[in-house]
Formats: structure tokens, C-alpha cells, sequence
């Protein structure tokens, strides 16, 4: 899941929107109303509607050149340069392009530069920020602590902490930190969009959905609706509606999201998704051919298509995109660093390269102890031949009992391979029960090797 932070305004409320939120925190209030099994909890609840907002590309990259030009005539304005890394930051989340991590960084770290961080505590968040966007979970929290020192009464330290121990699978420590930023009067959205991603991890997904709920409707009482953080939510909510089977729910989830935001590429691929599951491969292909950041996805839609030439050509893609000994610029090496585990699952996933695969995976895992770093580890260590340390990952990975059924794939084809067939049955059907359609290629593996030991 991608990191979101916000900061929420303090200005007037628009009177109809404060009358959409109590409506929704009643309903919530009420209880009962959430349903388990086949549907998405989202549609016990009356969310937010869906409206397009205006994008604010255009504004922010004339912010932008307005901003540069103003840091090449005094390059110590340390106030402009925290605001030059923000605007870098939000142009990467909009679009998932990484070419802005690293004048993002570099607007950062120029701040610290000029003014140090205990004058200059805005610099230290937005290196912080920047950080966490370049996966350097271990120096985003090693500045989010020096926050805490420098503001112990703010909350947005404690948030940035949760977040980065989050990304290095602390979950405990992660909402901890959460608390506390809400105990120290954090931004409601800012909350509940992190408590509804830790409520997914730990299987609370009517929780997940309802924290959701609650994001959406605070985002847009907000004086001007913050589009990328709403289209967000909806595409979250589709993902939990997805993971758990309910293809109704995420559908329209993801439709929401890309009403609010039509160039939502998280939105795009997670629609491509449900119409690979309804068999509808034109259509999905369509989808993930405009969301170009899942290019595996495409090649294999491209591959169960019969297009087998643009398949090879995109897999080939993949690789060069994303495999660190074809980077031959820095832009690609950042590009391979923060894509490791996406290459190595791809491997896997593919049956090539199997020792680069684990050695990939065991690169990204020092970094990230996370259940789906574990996870990747275990599918990669068992296309190698490494069945006793791809168990114990692979039940590392299970151990929030997270509803994600590629996990219980995993699970269950390496207790096959190690002759636990009765345990290899519970998992492989658990992930079948979550999502019979969690995978184009993989479901259909997952019930051929469950039918195999019938």
C-alpha cells in the first residue's frame, strides 16, 4: 500500500458536507449493519458519492517552476525548498513517477543545508517524507525521531515514525506511534486512512472499510477536496473488497475512484483486475495498458490472450525496467532499487532466474521485515530449492492472518513440496475461499495443486 500523509487545513465547513459526515458517523454509530462473506462490508454503509474534482497538475507544476526559479537566485531559502520537496512528493504519488524522488530529496536536504534542523524542523520532515517515498524506512525513522525530540507536542513526528515502521513490518510499534499522533491531535484523515491499512494487515477488513468510510467523508468537508487523497481511499476500499472475493464491491470502488481522479493508475490496474476475473481479458488489457507501472500484470493478460509476441515484449520490459545490472543511469538505478521485490516476484512467478529471484528478495528483506517481504521471500526461496527457510517465511508471512490469498498460495505449494499435504490442503483452500480469482495465472495453479491432493 502506498504511504499517505496529510495535513488537514482548519478552515470553515461547507454546511452540506457536515451533514454527509454526521450522516455517516451515525450509520456507523448504529452497528449491525456490517456483513460478512461474499460482499464487500463497504456496501452496508452509505459512502460518500463519487464526484469527478478537477486536477491540480497543471497549478502544482507551475508551482513548481515558479519555486525553482526563485531557490536558483537564493538557494539558502529554506522555506521555499521544504515547499519545493512537497510539491516533487505529491507529483510522484499522483503518478508514480520517481523521476520527482529525487529533486524531492534534494530540495530536502538543500534546506537542511542552509538551516540546520533545530531552526529548520519543516526540512527534517520533508526529508523524512522524501525518504520514506525512497523506501529508506531506516533514515526516514531516524529523522522522524529527531521530530519527536525537536516538537514533543506535535503529532506529525509520531505519524511519519508509524509509517516508516510500518513499511519495516513493526506493526506494534507502528500503532503505537499512531496513537499517540491521535492522542497529540492528529488530522482525522491522517488517522484513519493509517488505522484502516493496519486493520487490513490484521484481517479487520469491516474495521478497514468503516476507517475508510470515515476518510472519505472528512476529505471532502475539507474547504478544496484533496483529489489524490480521495481517489486513494475509494481505491483502497476496492482493494479490501478485493482481497476478500467480493468483485461487485471492488468494481465499484475502483470506478469511484476513477470518477474522482480518470488518470488514478492504482484505479486502473485494480478494475483491469476485476475484469480478468469475470474473464473479460480486452478489457483488462485496456485498463493495465493505461496503468503502465503493473507491467507484469499486462504481460501475463497479453499471455492468457494468446498475444504471445506483445506478451514477450512485455516481459522483457519488466526487466529492463526494473532489474538492476540493465540500470545504466541514475534515474534507472533508483528505479531498479525501488522495485526489487516486483522483480523478484516476477521471477518467481515465471519460473526464471530462480537464483537471482531469492538473492533479490533477500536484498529487499534486509530492509523491509514485512509480511510481504516475507512473503516473496518464501516464494522465491521455494522456486530455488530452499523449502526449509521458504516454510519458515512463508509462516512468517501468514503471521497477522492478513486475508490476502496469494499468501495462503504460497503456504500451501511449499507444504506440498515438503510433503505436508494436509496442511498444504487447508492453505491452498483458505486462498481459494478468500479469492478463487486472486491471480489470472496463479488461481487457477492454486486449484489444480488442491485437486491434485484430493
Amino acid at each position: 500500500m502506498p504511504i499517505l500523509t496529510l495535513s488537514a487545513p482548519s478552515k470553515p465547513r461547507n454546511l452540506l458536507s457536515v451533514f454527509a459526515l454526521i450522516l455517516v458517523l451515525l450509520v456507523l454509530a448504529l452497528g449491525g449493519l456490517w456483513r460478512r462473506g461474499g460482499r464487500s462490508n463497504a456496501d452496508a454503509i452509505m459512502l460518500p458519492r463519487a464526484r469527478p474534482i478537477p486536477s491540480d497538475a497543471k497549478a502544482e507544476t507551475g508551482a513548481i517552476r515558479f519555486l525553482q526559479a526563485r531557490v536558483q537566485s537564493d538557494p539558502d531559502n529554506f522555506i521555499v525548498q521544504n515547499q519545493l520537496s512537497g510539491y516533487f512528493l505529491q507529483r510522484l504519488r499522483e503518478t508514480s513517477d520517481h523521476r520527482f524522488l529525487t529533486p524531492a530529496l534534494h530540495a530536502a536536504r538543500a534546506s537542511l543545508h542552509a538551516v540546520s534542523e533545530q531552526q529548520n524542523t519543516g526540512g527534517l520532515s520533508a526529508l523524512a517524507r522524501a525518504e520514506l517515498a525512497g523506501h529508506d524506512f531506516a533514515g526516514a525513522a531516524t529523522h522522524a525521531r529527531r521530530l519527536m525530540a525537536l516538537e514533543p507536542t506535535k503529532s506529525g513526528p509520531h505519524s511519519l515514525l508509524g509509517d516508516a515502521l510500518l513499511e519495516m513490518g513493526d506493526y506494534s510499534g507502528a500503532a503505537r506511534e499512531f496513537a499517540r499522533a491521535q492522542t497529540l491531535g492528529a488530522d482525522g484523515v491522517e488517522i484513519e486512512t493509517r488505522q484502516a491499512r493496519l486493520d487490513v494487515l490484521y484481517g479487520r477488513t469491516d474495521k478497514a472499510q468503516e476507517h475508510f468510510t470515515r476518510a472519505l467523508a472528512l476529505a471532502l468537508d475539507w474547504p478544496v477536496p484533496p483529489r489524490e487523497t480521495i481517489s486513494w481511499c475509494y481505491w483502497q476500499m476496492g482493494e479490501t473488497a478485493f482481497l476478500m472475493g467480493d468483485l461487485d464491491g471492488a468494481e465499484r470502488h475502483y470506478r469511484d475512484a476513477l470518477t474522482v481522479n480518470s488518470e488514478d493508475f492504482r484505479a486502473q490496474a485494480g478494475l483491469g483486475r476485476v475484469l480478468a476475473a469475470r474473464g473479460d481479458l480486452n478489457g483488462a488489457i485496456n485498463q493495465f495498458k493505461s496503468a503502465t507501472t503493473f507491467l507484469s500484470s499486462l504481460g501475463d493478460l497479453y499471455h492468457l490472450a494468446g498475444r504471445e509476441r506483445e506478451a514477450r515484449a512485455t516481459y522483457k520490459l519488466v526487466e529492463f525496467s526494473f532489474s538492476p545490472a540493465k540500470a545504466t543511469t541514475a534515474s534507472m538505478r533508483l528505479h531498479a532499487r525501488l522495485h526489487l521485490r516486483e522483480l523478484a516476484l516476477f521471477y518467481a512467478d515465471h519460473d526464471l532466474h530462480a537464483p537471482d529471484a531469492y538473492d533479490l528478495a533477500k536484498r529487499d528483506y534486509v530492509l523491509r521485515h514485512d509480511i510481504y517481504g516475507a512473503d516473496v521471500l518464501a516464494w522465491t526461496a521455494f522456486k530455488a530449492g530452499h523449502l526449509s527457510e521458504a516454510q519458515v517465511a512463508a509462516r512468517t508471512a501468514l503471521r497477522l492472518g492478513t486475508p490476502d490469498a496469494r499468501l495462503y498460495y504460497h503456504a500451501g505449494l511449499i507444504e506440498r513440496a515438503l510433503g505436508n499435504h494436509d496442511t498444504a490442503k487447508k492453505f491452498l483452500q483458505q486462498a481459494l475461499d478468500l479469492n478463487p480469482h486472486f491471480d489470472p495465472l496463479q488461481a487457477p495453479l492454486a486449484q489444480r495443486a488442491l485437486d491434485s491432493m484430493s
